[in-house]
Parts: structure tokens; C-alpha cells; sequence
């Protein structure tokens, strides 16, 4: 791993300023003075110090990212901008979006490089919820949500599984599904009459999207936040904490 990777993974700073600091002499390795940020280190074996005090990698990072439109839930494009993209001098090789939200579809997009969490939560077996504030093409009336609490046909082999629906106004409701197939919640009211013209997911599991984070912005989450999705909705209690 390049040496400026290395200390931009440890949260010390922007790659640009690390390297200024790097070029500067404030940076070790193994306790010889490296000025060269493009220089290779292994993180496992090597000691680095930045301005005398010794660097521990973080192997596993989780970001809450605010995901606008336009931008697709992908690690690399070759034409368009991806949710890692935005994450700019933090972002890593190894990260990815924990499922995925429709180019046209914004909210809530948990980002990380562990594997093992990503694949409970995206588990079908573990039932975990997704909620969605979903804005309708037409009035949404009483036997629409019947119909969706019922669970619809969407063309697969079953109906999908009964939802949870909250009416916001005659145009607007919040549907919380606990599948993930291919534009379900487009093709979920769609199959009773209605479509969807602009879609925001809310939550996954026990996470909620930080009203006060705007489009395009991201933030690590909270201790408390990690300690919920991982003992909440995968009810694994080790390794963790």
C-alpha cells in the first residue's frame, strides 16, 4: 500500500495534505524519516509514525452516505459517477455500497469494506427491513395499500411479501419492504395502479438516514449506530465489540 493511502486510510487528513507533511519529514517508517508518498509499505508489519506518534490502520470503515440522484451505486463506471466517488480522499479500493439504490432513486446508502456484515444484511433469511418515501404519479387510496400489505404480483413466482405502508397525503407514503429484487418498490405500485415518480430510501434495519446530512455528503456512523445494525439486524453479538 502506498505510504499516503496508508495514512489518509488512518483518518489523519486529505491525501493532499498528508503528502505535503509526508515531503516535509513527519512521517517514519520503521523509524527512518520517508519523504517520498508514493513509497510502499505493508500495514501489517511495518511501524509508521506521523509526527512521533504511531499509526494503527483501521481495517474496517462504515460510512452513511446521502446518495443523490444521477449517480449510480457502483465501485467504478465507466461513464458515470459512482456513490464511491463521492467519497473523495476517503475513499479506499476495498469499499463498496451495501446493495444497491437506482441511478434515479436518493437516500440512504450504507458503504464499507466488510463483507461479512454486507452479505447479513442482504441476506433474504434475515428479513431486514428497507423503507422508502415513495412520491405517486396518483391519488393512493385504501384498496392500493390493501393490496400492497397483501403483498402483489410483480411477475416472479410468488407475491412479494406483505408491506408496511403509512399514508403521507394522497400522494405520498412510505413503504417498507423486507426483499430486495429488481426495482421492487417501482414495480410493487406499479402492479396496483400507480407509479412512482421520485423514490428516497428512509432506513435499513435499525438505520436512519441523518436528516441533517445532506445529498451527497457522507459521515462515518456512530459507535452506537455500528453497535445496532450489527446486534439488531443480524443478531450477531461477536467480533465486533
Amino acid at each position: 500500500m502506498r505510504l499516503d493511502k496508508f495514512l489518509c486510510d488512518c483518518q489523519l487528513g486529505t491525501r493532499s495534505q498528508l503528502k505535503k507533511d509526508i515531503k516535509a519529514g513527519q512521517v517514519t517508517v520503521n523509524d527512518n524519516i520517508v519523504q517520498k508518498p508514493e513509497q510502499h509499505i505493508n500495514e501489517k508489519t511495518d511501524k509508521i509514525c506521523y509526527k512521533g506518534q504511531q499509526c494503527t490502520y483501521e481495517k474496517l470503515v462504515y460510512y452513511m452516505l446521502h446518495k443523490p440522484a444521477d449517480v449510480v451505486s457502483a465501485t467504478e463506471d465507466v461513464r458515470e459517477r459512482t456513490v464511491i466517488d463521492l467519497l473523495g480522499d476517503e475513499r479506499r479500493d476495498d469499499l463498496f455500497p451495501v446493495g444497491r439504490l437506482d441511478k434515479d432513486t436518493e437516500g440512504l446508502l450504507l458503504i464499507t469494506n466488510d463483507g461479512a456484515l454486507a452479505h447479513e444484511l442482504l441476506s433474504p433469511s434475515k428479513h431486514v427491513e428497507k423503507e422508502y418515501e415513495c412520491h405517486l404519479a396518483k391519488p393512493f387510496d385504501v384498496e392500493q395499500r390493501m393490496r400492497l400489505e397483501q403483498g402483489v404480483d410483480i411477475g416472479e413466482k410468488s407475491l412479494t411479501k406483505p408491506a408496511v405502508v403509512h399514508i403521507l397525503d394522497d400522494k405520498r407514503i412510505t413503504l417498507t419492504i423486507t426483499e430486495g429484487k429488481f426495482h421492487q418498490v417501482k414495480r410493487m405500485l406499479h402492479a396496483v395502479g400507480n407509479d412512482v415518480i421520485y423514490l428516497k430510501r428512509l432506513r435499513m434495519g435499525s438505520l436512519m438516514l441523518d436528516s441533517e446530512l445532506p445529498k451527497g455528503h457522507y459521515r462515518r456512523l456512530t459507535e452506537e449506530e455500528l453497535r445496532k445494525v450489527v446486534t439488531e439486524d443480524t443478531n450477531d453479538r461477536s467480533g465486533y465489540f
